[in-house]
């Protein structure tokens, strides 16, 4: 009967020294380091729209659930959370190849020139899309001050 297992090469009699460190790289950008700490981050457009930024983030196979955006002074921290099938405890033992991401991802961004009241969110087709409406410049007056 056929059976899938993962394809590994024989490296009998060849060795890289830059092979270890290539696989510690990936392990490290791709989340894998120390147990799913890494440097992953989900990647984002800003653009100019006028009177507001409009914030599109790629956050493909999350659930609106798992998504949350908290607002901390002047900071505004996008955190989106992923977790794995194989840890159910029905399905251990039944993965041959799991190499699909999980963990945590955070991105944080400085909002002290944004109306933060106004801020407006939406999910759809794994984009979250944020509308970050600007502050409104304060006009100085010129205005003759009377000595008493």
């Amino acid at each position: 009967m056929f059976e899938m297992r993962p394809y590994r090469r024989n490296t009998i009699g060849t060795w890289n020294p830059f092979s270890e460190m290539e696989e510690m790289e990936r392990r490290f950008f791709n989340n894998d380091f120390f147990g799913g700490r890494g440097l992953a981050e989900f990647k984002t457009d800003i653009t100019d729209e006028g009177d507001y930024f409009a914030l599109k983030a790629d956050l493909p196979g999350f659930k609106k659930e798992d998504i949350q955006l908290q607002l901390d002074g002047d900071t505004l921290t996008i955190q989106a959370q992923r977790h794995s099938e194989h840890e159910d405890d029905d399905k251990k033992g039944k993965y041959v190849c799991c190499e699909r991401s999980y963990g945590s991802y955070s991105r944080s961004f400085d909002v002290s020139g944004i109306r933060t009241d106004g801020i407006t969110a939406s999910y759809e087709g794994g984009v979250l899309e944020l509308k970050l409406p600007k502050k409104t410049a304060e006009v100085s007056t010129a205005r003759q001050i009377d000595i008493q």
